[in-house]
C-alpha cells in the first residue's frame, strides 16, 4: 500500500447519471492516495528526548544503554473515539545504532513514542505517535531537524521512514515484483542521518496517534484541523528538545506537500521560522486534477481546468509508455523525451479541449456521464504520432473510454503510482488490490513493521494495532479550505515565502507517476511566476521512478546527491528554476499578491 493509494481501488463501471454515478466511487477516489500502568524501563518522552537530542550530545561521549518501551495503551483509530486525558504518556522507547556508508560512520539514535500535540492555550488535542533518528552534532553546531509525513489523507508516516532515507529501508526490486512479498529490511547507503535528524510523523488516526477527549479523532481530519495539530506537535517537538536553533525542514509526499503549502504558513505565522520545504510527488491545486476534483466534489465545478488536467497528465503517460515500448523512435533520454511530450501537450492544448471532458470521465469509469463520449478519430490520432513520439497503439490508449491503466497494454494493468510496475489481468492479487504498483510494497510494508518496532525500535504496544493507513479518514475528510471546496494551496505557499524570503523550496518528481503527474507540479508551481517582483529560492527536479521515486535503486542515490546540496544551500544540478519552468496554464488564477496574502496569513 502506497501513501495515497484510494485510487487505485477504484474498477471502471458505466452508469446512466452523473452524481449517481460518481457516489458510486466518491471515497475511494480521495487522493492520498491510517489505558493502563506503565513499564519501569520508560521515561517521560521529554526526558527521553533531552537525553538523546543530538544538539545536546558530545560526539566523545559513551554510547546511552537502550531503553525498550512496552506501551500499554490501547489506542483507537475510530472516527468517534478519543484517549482520556488520564492515559496519555510522554513516554519513548530509546535505542543506539551505528549507520556505515562508504568510510563514514554515525552513531544515532531512535526514539519511538508519542508527544502530545497541545493548542495556543496549552489545551491537549491528540498524543501523536512518531519515530525520531537524531545523530550528533558536530563544531558546536546545531543540525538540521527534517519532519516528514506522508499523505492520503489517512495515510501514517510508515512509507517514507521504511522506503525513503533513514538508517534502514525495505529492500524492494522496484519497479518488479521479484521475490514478492519477502523483502528484507537493510541498512540505507543512502540515509539522511549524515545530514539532518529526521521525526517521521503519524498525523491523528494513522500509526498509534489519537485525539485526546473532549476531542475525537475525526475532529483533525480536515485540511485546516490536520494542519493545526500538526503544527502543534512540531511546535511541542522542538520544544522538549531544546531546538529553538536549529533548522527546521518540512519534508511531505503526496497529499503531505498540499499539507506542507499550509503548515509552512501556519508555523511562520506561529513565529517557528523554517529553513526549507520539500515537495515530493505534489498536488498542490486540487483542481488542476479534475479526477480527484470531481470524485471529491460528485457535480461538474470539478471540471473546470479538465483540460489541464489531460494535459497535465500526458507528458507522465508518455514517459510510461516509452517504458513499455511504446516510443517510436524508442527512447534515448527520459529528459529530452519529457520536453518533447510537454511541447506536444502544449502545442494541441486547444485541440484537447474537446476531448477533456470524456478523457477525465474515464479515468473515473464513466465516460457517458455527461452524454455520448467524444474521442479523437484515429486519423487524429495517426497525424500526432510523429510529433508525440508515441506509438499508435499509446495514443489510442490515452484516449479511451477505458482508464488508461488498462489501455495502454492489452491484457494488462499498470499500476497508477509507478506505471513501470504491471501485471497481467489475469493475476489473482488485482482483485483485492487494482494497481500493481500497490501491491508492489503493501504486505511487504507492512510484514517488515512488524518486526521492526519491537526488534530494532525497542517499542511494542500489545493492546493496539499501527494503523498505516485509516480508509475511514479518506471517506470523510474534509477537503475545504480557504473559502473553496477543495485545497489550492499556492497562496499557502505564497504567503509563506513573503514572510519568509529565504525559505529553501525543493520539488521532486518521478516521471512514471501517474498519481501526481511532474508536468502538473511545474504548471502550479509556475503560478508564482505572476507574481511580481516574487524570485524564491525554489528549484524542481526529476528522476526515472515512479509516486515513491525513493524505491528505485538508479534514483535514490540520486535523490540523496540532490538533498545533500539542497541542506547545505547549494544548487541542485539540472534542477529547475521558477523562471526556467513552463509558464502557468493561462486559464489558471495567479496566487496573489505578496502584499495581500500576507495580510490574509496574519489573521489566521
Amino acid at each position: 500500500m502506497t501513501p495515497d493509494r484510494s485510487f487505485s481501488r477504484l474498477l471502471p463501471r458505466r452508469a446512466r447519471g452523473f452524481a449517481g454515478t460518481l457516489a458510486l466511487v466518491a471515497g475511494v477516489l480521495m487522493l492520498a492516495g491510517c489505558g493502563g500502568g506503565d513499564s519501569s524501563s520508560a521515561s517521560s518522552a521529554t526526558d527521553a528526548l533531552r537525553h538523546v537530542s543530538a544538539n545536546q550530545q558530545d560526539a566523545e561521549q559513551p554510547q546511552a544503554s537502550n531503553r525498550p518501551y512496552v506501551d500499554p495503551v490501547a489506542y483507537s483509530m475510530n472516527a468517534k473515539d478519543g484517549l482520556p486525558a488520564s492515559q496519555v504518556a510522554e513516554k519513548a522507547a530509546v535505542m543506539h545504532h551505528q549507520w556505515k556508508s562508504g568510510k563514514t560512520t554515525i552513531s544515532y539514535t531512535t526514539t519511538t513514542g508519542h508527544l502530545t500535540a497541545a493548542d495556543a492555550n496549552g489545551n491537549p488535542e491528540a498524543t501523536m505517535s512518531y519515530v525520531a533518528y537524531t545523530a550528533p552534532g558536530t563544531n558546536g553546531a546545531p543540525r538540521p531537524i527534517t519532519f516528514l509525513y506522508n499523505g492520503g489523507p489517512g495515510s501514517s508516516s510508515i512509507w517514507l521512514r521504511l522506503g525513503s532515507f533513514a538508517p534502514t529501508r525495505v529492500a524492494t526490486p522496484d519497479p518488479l515484483l521479484t521475490n514478492w512479498p519477502n523483502y528484507p529490511l537493510v541498512d540505507n547507503a543512502e540515509s539522511l542521518i549524515d545530514t539532518t535528524d529526521m521525526v517521521f510523523i503519524d498525523p491523528p488516526g494513522t500509526g498509534l496517534s489519537e485525539a485526546i477527549l473532549p476531542n475525537i479523532n475525526q475532529q483533525f481530519w480536515g485540511c485546516d484541523s490536520d494542519v493545526s495539530v500538526m503544527r502543534d506537535f512540531i511546535i511541542r517537538y522542538l520544544a522538549a528538545n531544546s531546538l529553538s536553533h536549529s533548522p527546521v525542514y518540512l519534508y511531505g509526499e503526496s497529499y503531505g506537500t498540499p499539507r506542507t503549502d499550509m503548515l509552512a504558513l501556519a508555523l511562520e505565522t506561529a513565529d517557528v521560522p523554517l529553513t526549507g520545504i520539500v515537495l515530493q510527488s505534489s498536488i498542490l491545486n486540487y483542481f488542476a486534477d479534475a479526477i480527484e476534483a470531481v470524485a471529491i466534489t460528485l457535480n461538474t465545478e470539478g471540471l473546470r481546468l479538465d483540460t489541464d488536467t489531460l494535459a497535465g497528465y500526458y507528458p507522465g503517460y508518455a514517459e510510461v509508455a516509452a517504458y513499455h515500448n511504446q516510443a517510436s523512435p524508442p527512447l534515448i533520454d527520459q529528459g529530452l523525451f519529457a520536453y518533447q511530450s510537454q511541447i506536444f501537450a502544449t502545442g494541441q492544448y486547444q485541440d484537447f479541449r474537446q476531448y477533456a471532458q470524456t478523457w477525465v470521465l474515464s479515468q473515473l469509469g464513466t465516460p457517458d456521464a455527461l452524454g455520448t463520449p467524444v474521442l479523437p478519430p484515429t486519423r487524429t490520432l495517426q497525424s500526432w504520432q510523429w510529433p508525440s513520439g508515441l506509438t499508435l497503439q499509446a495514443l489510442q490508449g490515452y484516449f479511451s473510454i477505458n482508464p488508461f491503466n488498462t489501455s495502454l497494454i492489452p491484457g494488462t494493468t499498470i499500476g497508477r503510482y509507478d506505471g513501470r510496475v504491471s501485471l497481467p489481468n489475469s493475476d489473482p492479487r488485482l482483485q483485492n488490490d487494482p494497481d500493481p504498483s500497490d501491491i508492489l510494497i503493501a504486505q511487504p510494508f507492512t510484514t517488515v513493521l512488524a518486526t521492526q518496532m519491537p526488534d530494532y525500535l525497542g517499542y511494542t504496544a500489545p493492546n493496539a494495532t499501527y494503523l498505516p493507513l485509516n480508509d475511514r479518514i479518506i471517506d470523510v475528510w474534509d477537503f475545504s479550505h480557504d473559502g473553496e471546496p477543495l485545497p489550492d494551496t499556492l497562496p499557502d505557499l505564497l504567503a509563506a515565502i513573503t514572510l519568509n524570503p529565504q525559505l529553501k523550496i525543493l520539488a521532486e518528481n518521478g516521471f512514471h507517476d501517474l498519481a501526481t503527474p511532474f508536468f502538473t507540479t511545474e504548471k502550479e508551481l509556475a503560478r508564482l511566476q505572476t507574481v511580481r517582483g516574487l524570485n524564491p529560492d525554489l528549484q524542481v527536479n526529476f528522476f526515472q521512478g515512479g509516486h515513491m521515486t525513493y524505491l528505485d535503486d538508479v534514483a535514490r542515490p540520486k535523490m540523496k546527491r540532490d538533498l545533500v546540496n539542497y541542506y547545505a544551500g547549494q544548487p541542485v544540478p539540472l534542477a529547475l528554476s521558477l523562471w526556467t519552468l513552463p509558464a502557468p496554464w493561462q486559464d489558471e488564477s495567479s496566487p496573489g499578491t505578496p502584499t495581500a496574502t500576507a495580510q490574509v496569513a496574519a489573521t489566521q
